[in-house]
This record gives C-alpha cells, structure tokens and sequence, in this order.
C-alpha cells in the first residue's frame, strides 16, 4: 500500500479494545485486552487513530451522555499514558428504530473525519467485533478486519465469505501492518501534554457525539 499520512484505523470500542462488559457507568468496570495497548501502539506508527462506537444504552434510557463521554474519557486518558493517540471519539446514542444516520454500520463518523482531519479512505481501515463494523468499512470505501473477541464469534455466520478475521485485536494489528509496512514510512512520533484530555466535545446536528484530542497531542 502506499504511503498515506492519512490513513486511519477505526476502533470499535466495547469487544474490541476493552471488554464487552455492557452498559459501562464506571471506569473501574473497563477493563482493556492484555493486547491492546501492544497493538495500538503498533498502529499508531502508522495510522490516526479513531474509536466509533453504538452506544444504544443511552436511548434505552440505561446510561447517560454523561456516562458515555466519562468511560471514553478514561479510555483515551489510559492509551495517552501510553504515547497512544486517539484523534477523535465518536459515539452513537441512538436506538436503530430511530433510523438516525450515525448508527453503524452508517458511515457518517467515516466521513466526519474525512471532512475535519482529512482522513483518506481508501487506504483506511476499521476493526469490530461485529458485522456492522465490517459493513461500516464496505459503505466508506475502507477495509473491515473482524475480530472473534466481544460478539465475535456469536455472528460468525453473518459475514461475507471474504471478511479478514483476526482473534483479537492484536492480530488485527498485525493484518493490517502487514500489508502496509513494507510500503510506508513510520509516522513521526509526536509529543503529548500530560494531562490534557480534550480539545473540544460536541454534539452536532444528529445528535451524535464527537470528542477530539488537543493539538497538543500532534495530530490535525
């Protein structure tokens, strides 16, 4: 593949990074796979990193926003303590029947970071462990890698017959780089400024939720 500054890798949350733990409330309830903060990092070489995740809870009545944006929070605080970079988090509160258009597998957030960082596409790719996440990729024009942690293996017979499956997250990095590295120069790593979580916390016009990282943390 060539080399492309901005190509990105987006990160379904719950399954894939961290457990599937349910509708999380507390941060003492995340728990990360051993192999994450391993693969992130090897990805962050590489790739601006995206975390896009359904979290219908909050429709549902089960959680706040509120709930929401302090699990994610503490998510991008553990990776950034880390040298990981997460360049923007993108969550949907909605519920399917309300038929919005940032629910995955709807590209909406894809595009979103087409339109604010610049994010090629095409040699981008998303990570899940569900086939709305591999759907997601086929509807942006991107790659799908599924991983079996979370709900992967319950929907194993749902996917398309040519849909890369990885055990976890750690292979998935390891899939992806191994069709990029070869072809593409590392990033150069960036400084971050302890303590310092958000640039700026939004929510747009559908009612979706966007948390992007400060320019102090290198990426634009």
């Amino acid at each position: 593949m060539r080399h492309n500054a901005n190509a990105a890798v987006f990160l379904d949350r719950d399954g894939t990074i961290i457990e599937d733990r349910g509708h999380l409330r507390d941060p003492s309830d995340i728990i990360f796979f051993p192999e994450t903060f391993e693969a992130l990092r090897k990805l962050h070489d590489y790739f601006l990193l995206f975390i896009v995740t359904n979290q219908v809870g909050v429709a549902e009545g089960i959680i706040t926003l509120g709930d929401v944006d302090r699990i994610n929070d503490c998510i991008v605080a553990a990776l950034g303590e880390r040298g990981i970079v997460v360049t923007d988090v993108y969550a949907c509160p909605h519920m399917r029947s309300d038929n919005c258009p940032c629910i995955k597998p709807k590209p909406y957030f894809l595009k979103k970071a087409v339109q604010y960082h610049g994010i090629d596409l095409g040699v981008s790719f998303t990570v899940g462990d569900h086939p709305h996440d591999v759907q997601l990729a086929r509807n942006a024009g991107a790659r799908g890698v599924y991983v079996l942690t979370g709900h992967g293996r319950k929907h194993l017979d749902e996917l398309p017959e040519d849909t890369q499956i990885a055990s976890g997250i750690g292979e998935a990095a390891e899939m992806i780089l191994s069709g990029r590295t070869a072809t593409t120069r590392k990033r150069r790593p960036k400084l971050m400024q302890k303590g310092l979580l958000y640039q700026e916390k939004r929510i747009d016009a559908a009612g979706a939720v966007h948390v992007q990282s400060p320019r102090s943390f290198g990426h634009s």
